[in-house]
C-alpha cells in the first residue's frame, strides 16, 4: 500500500509513486521512480513540494529507512526492457539511457533555423502537391515522399529542435500540410529516442508524413471549417483514417507501417479511440507513436477556432492522458525527444524573470537554454539575455510555466527563433 510522507522523510532507495501536484510540477520527467541519489531528494525539496506518495513494495519502506545522513547511494537505475513497449525482435539497436536529455545534433538551434525554415517551406509545397494529386485520384509519389523525409532527417541530425519547433507555427491555410511535416519530424525524433534501427526510423518518418492523407478526400468545407463541427461533420472527419488507408493501399507500394499508422493513429490505450476501438497491446508501437505526435502538434498549433497551447503546458496536459489515451513508455520517450520545456515554452525563472526556451541542453530535461526578456517584478521588458540553466554558477532555475495568453507577448516566436514574420 502506498504511503504519503513529508519530503523531509525521503531517503535514497525509496520508490516515489506520485508527487503532490503532479510530476510536471517537479524537476523530474518521470511520474514514478526509485530515488538513486541524495541530489534527487534535494531537487524535490527545492521545488517546494511538501508531500509525496511512496510504495514500500517497490523500494525502501518508511520504517526501514536508514538515517538521511548515512543513506547509501544506489549505483544503478532500472531500465525499461524493449518488450515493455512491444518492440519486435531485431528492431532495437540499443536501449537509450532513460535520463538523457532532449539535446541532439551537431549545430546549435540558431545555426539550423534558417535552413529549417527553407526546408519547411519546400516540404509544405511537396505535401500540398501530394494532397492535390490524391484528390485527383492519383497515387502518392513515393520518391517525392522519400526526398521530403530525407531532408527532414538531415535537419534533425544537425539540430533536433529547430525544424520541429518551426513546423509547430502554422497558418490556417497550411495547417493540414504543415501538420504532416511536423508529425513526420516528431516521428523521426521519437523513433530514434526509442532506439529503433535506421530502416525503421526512416519508415516511421514516412508513416508520419502520410498519416493524414485521408483528409485529402474529405469535403473541403468540412476540413477547413473555422468553427465547431456538427456531430455529422465530425463523423465525416473521423472517416479520414479509413479513407487514407484505402488510398495508400491502392498501388501496393505503402509499407505495412505506413498503412498501420494511417489507420490507427487515433486509437487510444483505453479503447475509446477510432476507427476500430483498439485497446492496449492491440495497438502497434508505431500507431502509439503516431498518436502522441499527432495530438501534440494538434494542441500546440493555432487553429481558426482556438489558440494553440504553450508547448510546456501541452506536455503537462498530455502527461495526464498517458496510460489512458497514450502508451506511458512511448510518451516518456516523446518527452525526452522534445524536452519537458520544449522550444518556444514561456517560463518563469527563480529570479522572477520571464524567458522563452530556445534550445535543450545535454545536462537535464529541466535545464534548457532560455532567452530572458521580461522582469515580472517590475512588469517591464529587459534587455534580452541568453541563460544556459545547466550552468550551475548562474544560480538560475525554472520555477514555473507561464501562460502566454496571460502576458500577450506579440513577438514570442521571434524571440526564440530570431526569425521575423512567424507570429
Amino acid at each position: 500500500m502506498r504511503k504519503k510522507i513529508n519530503v523531509d522523510d525521503l531517503v535514497v532507495g525509496m520508490y516515489v509513486a506520485e508527487i503532490e501536484g503532479g510530476w510536471m510540477n517537479s524537476p523530474f520527467w518521470r511520474s514514478s521512480f526509485v530515488i538513486s541519489d541524495v541530489k534527487e531528494i534535494e531537487q524535490i525539496r527545492d521545488c517546494k513540494v511538501r508531500n509525496v506518495w511512496v510504495d514500500p513494495k517497490r523500494g525502501t519502506n518508511v520504517a526501514q529507512a536508514p538515517s538521511r545522513t548515512t543513506a547509501p547511494t544506489l549505483t544503478g537505475v532500472a531500465t525499461v526492457p524493449a518488450t515493455a513497449i512491444g518492440l519486435a525482435a531485431g528492431v532495437v539497436d540499443t536501449q537509450p539511457e532513460l535520463f538523457a536529455s532532449a539535446a541532439s545534433g551537431t549545430v546549435d538551434i540558431q545555426e539550423e533555423l534558417a535552413r529549417a525554415s527553407n526546408i519547411c517551406a519546400q516540404t509544405k509545397v511537396a505535401v500540398e502537391s501530394m494532397f492535390r494529386e490524391a484528390r485527383m485520384g492519383n497515387t502518392v509519389d513515393g520518391e517525392g515522399v522519400r526526398r521530403v523525409v530525407q531532408e527532414i532527417t538531415e535537419s534533425l541530425s544537425r539540430n533536433g529542435s529547430a525544424l520541429i519547433s518551426l513546423a509547430r507555427i502554422k497558418t490556417a491555410d497550411d495547417y493540414t500540410y504543415m501538420h504532416s511535416v511536423a508529425v513526420c519530424a516528431m516521428m523521426l525524433a521519437l523513433a530514434r529516442q526509442l532506439g529503433l534501427n535506421e530502416e525503421n526510423i526512416r519508415a516511421a518518418g514516412i508513416a508520419g508524413l502520410l498519416h493524414d492523407m485521408g483528409k485529402a478526400l474529405l469535403p473541403t468545407h468540412v476540413l477547413n471549417k473555422p468553427g465547431k463541427l456538427t456531430a455529422a461533420e465530425f463523423e465525416i472527419v473521423k472517416s479520414h483514417p479509413e479513407r487514407g488507408h484505402r488510398l495508400l493501399s491502392k498501388d501496393g507500394n505503402a509499407s505495412a507501417m505506413t498503412l498501420d499508422v494511417c489507420l490507427h493513429h487515433h486509437e487510444k490505450i483505453d479503447g475509446s479511440g477510432y476507427p476500430k476501438g483498439l485497446k492496449g497491446e492491440a495497438i502497434s508501437l508505431y500507431a502509439k507513436m503516431g498518436a502522441v505526435c499527432d495530438v501534440y502538434d494538434a494542441i500546440t498549433s493555432n487553429r481558426p477556432y482556438k489558440t494553440g497551447w504553450d508547448p510546456a503546458e501541452s506536455m503537462r496536459m498530455m502527461s495526464q492522458w498517458a496510460g489512458v489515451h497514450f502508451d506511458s513508455v512511448v510518451f516518456q520517450a516523446f518527452v525526452k525527444s522534445l524536452g519537458i520545456y520544449p522550444v518556444g515554452s514561456l517560463v518563469r525563472l527563480a529570479s522572477g524573470r520571464l524567458g522563452v526556451v530556445m534550445d535543450q541542453t545535454s545536462a537535464s530535461l529541466t535545464m534548457p537554454i532560455v532567452k530572458v526578456f521580461f522582469d515580472s517584478k517590475t512588469s517591464e521588458r529587459i534587455t534580452p539575455e541568453i541563460v544556459d540553466l545547466s550552468n550551475a554558477t548562474l544560480g538560475e532555475r525554472i520555477s514555473a510555466r507561464e501562460d502566454p495568453a496571460k502576458w500577450n507577448f506579440p513577438d514570442i516566436n521571434e524571440l526564440w527563433s530570431g526569425l521575423s514574420g512567424l507570429d
